[in-house]
């Protein structure tokens, strides 16, 4: 079993229930390490609950703020510094499983050797600050797909570059607004297809962001406040009876993938000690 060279935090608050912590779970089935972040009033209801053979309690020192998961995410990236590390994952804590696309099939993972896969093909480039999975619901089975594409928003699941200049602000939309900083510096995002997140959409669990802000003002504020920040490429839209950002991401269509200098690829298959495993119904 290989694991993650990075570590990976989790963002949560309100969910320390077993019926609710979707993401801790899902890591703990893949006997993954993992530190999932909580604010320090909710430090000891976590502590009851986290399989502390694989996670790790970190109590940050602020309380509801009600100014989104942003200080969070940001007091994270410090902690993986501060133990020299050069990039970090930040998932949102309502992940409840991760996929592998494989031959046009969404496969169940047992093992977290991805997390590492991942790791190692974005560690080959330069000027990818921030890369991600895509979600399963977006992925149908048995249609094509690339393995991964560039330059768009990197949501709920993120590696990042310790280094790149930009930091986690505002209380909504956070995922949308740092892909698009890093897009307009001319550096790429990267979405993989062959590994793949499934999450609970917005407002569907309790906890989280869902009681601070969506259960009361809907998503209008959310994405209004995106295209206040980026009305260069974004817009307001009503969808599905509910209100909706748009964002047109071909200004960015040639940002390019950059090498690493001297860096010399071996021409072969690592499948990082996967197998596929046939599950009986």
């Amino acid at each position: 079993m290989i694991f993650p060279r990075y570590p990976i935090y989790i963002i949560s608050k309100g969910r320390y229930q077993n019926n609710r912590r979707y993401t801790s779970k899902a890591l703990e089935k893949l006997k993954c390490p993992y530190f999932i972040a909580v604010e320090q009033h909710e430090y000891e209801n976590y502590s009851q609950t986290i399989d502390q053979n694989y996670g790790k309690v970190l109590s940050i020192p602020i309380s509801n703020h009600g100014d989104g998961p942003g200080l969070a995410r940001n007091w994270c990236w410090d902690h993986s510094i501060s133990m020299g590390f050069d990039r970090h994952w930040v998932f949102d804590d309502n992940i409840t499983g991760f996929y592998r696309l494989h031959n046009n099939e969404r496969v169940l993972m047992n093992t977290p050797s991805f997390f590492a896969a991942a790791e190692d093909f974005i560690d080959r480039y330069e000027n990818i600050p921030i890369s991600g999975f895509q979600y399963r619901m977006f992925v149908a089975p048995n249609a094509k797909y690339p393995p991964y594409v560039t330059n768009t928003r990197i949501y709920s699941c993120l590696l990042i570059d310790n280094k790149c200049k930009h930091r986690w602000r505002g209380r909504y939309n956070e995922d949308t607004d740092l892909s698009l900083r890093v897009l307009k510096d001319g550096d790429v995002t990267l979405q993989f297809n062959i590994f793949l997140q499934d999450k609970m959409g917005t407002q569907q669990l309790k906890g989280g962001n869902t009681d601070e802000f969506y259960s009361k003002q809907g998503t209008k504020q959310k994405s209004q406040m995106l295209v206040d920040l980026h009305p260069d490429c974004s817009k307001l839209v009503k969808k599905y009876n509910r209100w909706h950002h748009y964002v047109d991401y071909r200004p960015f269509k040639n940002n390019i993938m950059k090498l690493k200098e001297g860096l010399v690829l071996k021409n072969e298959v690592n499948e990082y000690g996967m197998k596929l495993i046939e599950v009986k119904k």
